[in-house]
C-alpha cells in the first residue's frame, strides 16, 4: 500500500500546470516577434517599393505627360510601367509580387510639370493590408501609406 504524505498529494500536477503557463508565455513571446519581424521587414519592403518605382519615373526621358502620345510615340514610361516595377521589380510585369498581397492598383502615380530637371514625380503606396501568419490579435492591419517623391532627371537625354 502507498502512502502519500501531505506535501506529495498537494503538488499532484503541478509540473503540468506550470508547464503550460511557461509554454504559453514562451510561444507568445515567440509568435510575436516572428510577426513583428515581418510586419518590419514587410513596411521596408513597400517604402523600397515606391523608392524604386520613382526612381525609374524620373531616370525615364518623359517630356510630355507620360502615356501621351507625340508624333505617334510614347513619351516616358507609362503608369503601367511604373507601378509594375514598384509591384514586379520589372517594366514588363510580372506573376510573382515582390510583396505579397501588393497589386498595381495599391499604387497612385503623379506628376508635376514635364521637362527634364523641373517636374516631379510622386509614387504613393496605399491601402495595403498587411495579414498575419498566426491569427492571435486579428486576421490584418491596415498599414500606413508610403510615398516618395523625386524630381525628374534627364536620363542621357539633351534637354
Amino acid at each position: 500500500m502507498i502512502r502519500w504524505t501531505k506535501t506529495e498529494s498537494g503538488q499532484r500536477g503541478a509540473t503540468l500546470v506550470e508547464f503550460a503557463i511557461g509554454a504559453t508565455v514562451f510561444l507568445t513571446a515567440m509568435f510575436g516577434i516572428i510577426e513583428f519581424g515581418r510586419a518590419l521587414w514587410t513596411h521596408n519592403a513597400l517604402a523600397d517599393a515606391a523608392r524604386r518605382a520613382a526612381r525609374y519615373a524620373v531616370n525615364q526621358p518623359a517630356s510630355n505627360p507620360p502615356g501621351v502620345k507625340t508624333n505617334g510615340l510614347n513619351v516616358g514610361p507609362s503608369i503601367t510601367a511604373i507601378r509594375n516595377v514598384a509591384v514586379y521589380g520589372d517594366p514588363a510585369g510580372g506573376s510573382q509580387p515582390m510583396v505579397s498581397n501588393l497589386t498595381p492598383a495599391n499604387l497612385n502615380v503623379q506628376y508635376t510639370g514635364f521637362g527634364v530637371g523641373e517636374g516631379t514625380v510622386a509614387v504613393t503606396i496605399t491601402d495595403y493590408q498587411f495579414q498575419f501568419i498566426v491569427p492571435i490579435v486579428g486576421t490584418t492591419i491596415q498599414m500606413p501609406s508610403y510615398n516618395t517623391t523625386l524630381i525628374g532627371e534627364s536620363a542621357g537625354t539633351i534637354p
